[in-house]
């Protein structure tokens, strides 16, 4: 058997990957997150499965049903929000399967922040504009950030930052940015991206604060500081640029004179 950590996507149901969808379908475990993973997403198990919500298990006892699986020799999908790369939790899980003999694979999904993007309708890299992209969260009591990764110091690079898990530290988030962004920085924050009760919200960072707190938003959202955000003069990448060398382009990529054949 296997252990499939799946990104389940931001949220929509059909933002799953085709591979997860797959591996979903023939898995008869599957344990969720119930309060992140769409409850639409459990029809796909097949019938009979046995379908285990995390939301109110420790790590141990979560292990502790891959084990049982693995002793059954049951595949199991354990689905996580968003894709598994970042703020996921899978690592002490993966610790654990090493620990015990147990074989697993990873199936990256749509992250957060990409949805974001995609409901904000912005590419986060902009020509000449900005071609970095940080993502971090804030300081909390459970978790402390590494020395050297505070926004003060990540501010001071003028980069694009999206923030995961601080919706309810927006003013902190302001404060500590405003001084490296400045006060008309464009800033986002959406909340439940891609779901049908998406919030987006837009404005300079001075004034963004006021505004998550006016609707009310506390979790489920990033939020995104940076000048790509409002750009409209730059100039067009290089990759589509008219007059580029594209045979060029083909004989390298292939190593020979006349491209590809065909």
């Amino acid at each position: 058997m296997t252990v499939y950590f799946i990104g389940a996507g931001p949220g929509a149901a059909d933002l799953i990957t085709v591979r997860g969808a797959r591996i979903l379908a023939a898995s008869p475990v599957c344990l969720y997150a119930g309060s992140l993973v769409p409850v639409e997403l459990l029809a796909e198990c097949p019938e009979g499965a046995r379908l285990i919500d995390t939301a109110e298990l420790d790590i141990e006892q979560i292990t502790a049903e891959l084990v049982r699986a693995h002793a059954e020799g049951h595949d199991v999908a354990r689905l996580h929000s968003g894709d598994p790369s970042v703020f996921s939790a899978v690592n002490e899980q993966m610790k654990r399967l090493d620990e015990a003999g147990i074989p697993y694979e990873v199936v990256p999904g749509v992250p957060a922040f990409a949805a974001a993007a995609a409901a904000l309708k912005r590419e986060l890299t902009v020509p000449t504009v900005g071609q970095t992209v940080i993502l971090t969260r804030v300081a909390q009591r459970a978790t402390a950030m590494p020395e050297g990764e505070d926004l003060a110091t990540l501010g001071r690079s003028g980069a694009l930052i999206v923030l995961h898990l601080a919706a309810r530290y927006v003013d902190r988030v302001v404060d500590e940015l405003l001084p490296h962004y400045g006060a008309d920085c464009p800033t986002a924050v959406v909340a439940m991206a891609s779901r049908p009760d998406e919030i987006i919200l837009r404005g300079p960072l001075d004034s963004i604060a006021e505004q998550v707190k006016a609707a009310g938003v506390i979790r489920t959202a990033v939020i995104m500081v940076g000048r790509t955000l409002g750009a409209e003069q730059f100039r067009d990448s290089h990759l589509y640029a008219v007059g580029r060398d594209r045979g060029g382009v083909l004989r390298a990529r292939w190593g020979v004179r006349g491209g590809p054949a065909g």
